[in-house]
């Protein structure tokens, strides 16, 4: 663990470093051959030239989209580990992930609904809405919206959201070849407007976490000890829930059901810089970044010269960590 501060600001400028490496490693790598001198006349002497073209209009896009994916899934993966005290807990527990596919399934199925950018705004609206259903389930009683009462509702919804997308493509094999490569999960062949069409939510999410990171610290140490400091703590779990909703809100509206990020990235951020918040969500969101754009890099090449989604690689990374996490039963403190 990185003890000091001093240390923890090396550390996060040494992730600076490597996301900017991994962002142009994401240009260079591909099945069309470019190089390090085709990326710098990419951008200072554009000619036209067919590897010019794939590293501005495709591959750029490609890395930005990547690491403001990593980097929000990452941060509401930590927000939803300390709000539920869960530490298997992602973003999929409030049914995110299900709730978008639901509606891009639901649209597709019966309006024939098949532009990409209307999937985006589709998959934000479903997310939005099952993240409201899982807290109006869990608020009811006395209690409020308790952690247990957050996971439990939150799989609920998540099963039903899956169950009835399921039967749906079941019903409809036109449909499930309209959306299995977005269910998968991917950055492949995003175009730059899609991320800036969300950007503003992703910057709301980004700014919003490091803004609440203190109370977030509060709301660990038990709504006894929170309320005893003077925090109202329904308004401050409202508040993480909401940042949750715009991060991986966003992040499935436009890369679609990416899983394990959340999982794996948060438990690497408090293993170097220990539970503060105030540090472990912007280890997160750099962490977050570099491995995704990491995961998108290997799944150009692991069936060259077909791609597989970058949601199958994060999977092979993640079930493992799963698993370790499950067997050894790490608590989020």
């Amino acid at each position: 663990m990185l003890a000091t501060n001093g240390k923890k600001s090396i550390g996060l400028f040494l992730l600076c470093l490597l996301l900017l490496t991994s962002i142009w490693m994401s240009i260079i790598y591909g099945y069309t051959d470019t190089s390090w001198k085709n990326a710098i006349e990419a951008f200072t002497n554009n000619n036209g030239s067919n590897a010019h073209i794939v590293i501005e209009t495709v591959r750029l896009p490609r890395a930005l989209i990547a690491a403001a994916v990593g980097s929000s899934l990452a941060m509401a993966g930590a927000l939803m580990q300390a709000l539920t005290k869960n530490p298997l807990a992602s973003p999929g527990i409030f049914g995110i992930n299900a709730g978008a596919g639901f509606f891009i399934v639901l649209f597709v199925t019966f309006f024939q609904a098949h532009s990409l950018q209307l999937f985006t705004w589709l998959a934000f609206i479903g997310a939005a809405l099952a993240a409201a259903i899982v807290f109006i389930i869990s608020a009811v009683g006395k209690d409020g919206a308790t952690p247990l009462k957050l996971t439990l509702a939150g799989t609920a919804v998540a099963a039903l959201f899956a169950s009835l997308t399921q039967g749906m493509l079941a019903a409809n094999e036109k449909a499930l070849e309209e959306v299995l490569f977005w269910l998968a999960g991917s950055v492949a062949g995003r175009k730059l407007e899609m991320l800036t069409a969300v950007l503003p939510y992703f910057i709301v999410g980004w700014l919003g976490s490091l803004l609440l990171a203190q109370k977030v610290n509060v709301l660990m140490m038990g709504d006894d000890v929170a309320k005893g400091l003077g925090q109202r703590t329904n308004a401050a779990k409202i508040g993480v829930a909401l940042l949750v909703v715009l991060l991986a809100g966003s992040s499935v509206a436009v890369a679609g059901p990416i899983g394990f990020i959340g999982i794996i990235v948060p438990h690497i951020a408090r293993a170097l810089v220990g539970v503060d918040h105030r540090w472990v969500l912007p280890y997160c969101a750099l962490i977050g970044a570099i491995l995704l754009i990491a995961a998108d890099i290997g799944a150009r090449y692991i069936l060259m010269p077909r791609e597989v989604p970058v949601g199958i690689v994060t999977a092979f990374l993640g079930v493992p960590f799963f698993v370790y996490i499950a067997r050894r039963g790490i608590m989020v403190k």
